[in-house]
């Protein structure tokens, strides 16, 4: 791998010391590491070992008459590729989060032009608090990058989610932005193909609750609609992803909003609109029990057939007929398991949308769950057939698509 440039800043914490061994790491791999130690960080480690490892000047203060001669703190936190925090305490967070520049190392996130890669780590209940969780959900927002944290025993003596991800994890993650991964935007930047655009997508399943300990669900894994939600982001989109439960990490870049029903879903799609694209890849509970029973239901005779079912709100037809804010472009999925293409036009005549992306999720099909999706699509001029590639390449394609309709649907307006 061509060797780059990465700003290291080191945060305050026991962890500081995994940053020395990163820099290590990184230097075999070829890569130049400038580093800057903050006041809390220096307590752990010293500006002479950080040093020793990159072989070049350890910044530490903002108000350095030297530094400034030598490197403005500007231009310091636009002279790398890569700008990488680790460890990222809960400190440090907060005030990325917040745009707060009152020292080096948050004037510097503040200030650069470059994607920024977060290694958060903090004791188990910082980490979990709500304050940390918003300034998170803000930061991805912003398209910044994560790295762990992992689940171990920590200094204080705790256990649980907050331990800074191992050197080796960090490495891997720096790499793979290298070789290609576009999916994290520039910070406040959204360059693209969709730049400008507001993009509204719903992915995973929905819950719809029976008694305390039952619902009514589906296979979903939610893969293909959250990686639509990052390849719009990645086109320059502003991206709001409603997501129903899923074991998948929210998409980087991407403003996300978890529900678990079918209403719940609905009613955040309504306040999230307008868009100029909706797309409805979530696999929605046709039908709901009519009463949510307060207690468990028993397995007794009494018991069998006295489930009661109503229709859940139709949420892409709600957006296809939407009086005052249908998005130029709705696209809608269909999930079949027999007569793929005649059920999805059927689907899009029925619900008014614009396109209809039909796939075989029968057994022999495999989507459901899987990592790889063979689609088409279905308009009102026809049916165009992809090949079987993964739900990251049908992502792209779409978005692809999707622009080249947006910008034809323009030309002829």
């Amino acid at each position: 791998m061509q060797s780059k440039r990465i700003l290291l800043i080191i945060g305050g914490g026991i962890a500081a010391y995994k940053a020395l061994l990163l820099i290590r790491l990184l230097a075999k791999r070829g890569h130049k590491v400038r580093a800057v130690l903050t006041p809390a960080a220096s307590q752990f480690v010293t500006a002479l070992s950080v040093g020793s490892l990159t072989g070049d000047k350890v910044y530490q203060d903002l108000f350095s008459l030297t530094d400034e001669a030598e490197m403005g703190h500007i231009e310091l936190s636009r002279d790398a590729d890569l700008v990488v925090v680790a460890p990222a305490t809960s400190d440090l967070i907060a005030k990325m989060a917040h745009g707060l520049a009152n020292d080096l190392a948050s004037t510097l996130l503040l200030a650069t032009d470059k994607r920024v890669l977060l290694a958060p780590a903090m004791n188990v209940r910082m980490w979990h608090h709500p304050a940390t969780q918003r300034n998170l959900a803000q930061l991805k927002s912003d398209g910044v990058a994560f790295v762990g944290p992992e689940k171990g025993d920590m200094a204080c003596g705790e256990y649980g989610l907050g331990r800074l991800a191992e050197p080796e994890s960090i490495l891997a993650r720096i790499e793979k932005l290298f070789a290609g991964d576009t999916s994290i935007p520039l910070p406040g930047r959204r360059d693209g193909a969709l730049s400008g655009r507001h993009v509204l997508v719903t992915s995973g399943p929905t819950r719809e609750p029976i008694d305390p300990v039952r619902y009514i669900a589906n296979r979903s894994s939610g893969k293909q609609g959250h990686a639509i939600a990052a390849a719009a982001a990645a086109a320059g989109a502003t991206v709001t992803l409603v997501s129903g439960p899923v074991a998948l990490a929210d998409p980087p870049g991407v403003s996300v909003r978890h529900v678990e029903t079918a209403r719940e879903m609905a009613a955040a799609v309504e306040q999230a609109l307008p868009a100029d694209v909706f797309i409805a890849a979530a696999a929605v509970a046709d039908w709901r029990a009519a009463s949510e029973q307060p207690e468990k239901i028993k397995k007794d005779a009494s018991a069998a057939g006295a489930l009661t079912l109503v229709e859940n709100p139709d949420i892409l037809a709600g957006v296809s007929r939407h009086a005052s804010k249908r998005p130029a472009l709705v696209v809608g999925f269909a999930a079949e398991t027999n007569d793929v293409i005649a059920h999805a036009q059927a689907k899009l005549a029925r619900k008014g949308c614009d396109l209809i992306v039909a796939n075989d999720v029968s057994a022999a099909g495999g989507a459901m769950g899987g990592d790889s999706n063979t689609v088409h699509l279905v308009s009102a001029g026809g049916v165009v057939d992809w090949p079987t590639m993964s739900k990251d390449k049908v992502a792209a394609k779409l978005v692809a698509a999707i622009t080249s309709l947006l910008a034809r649907a323009e030309r002829s307006a």
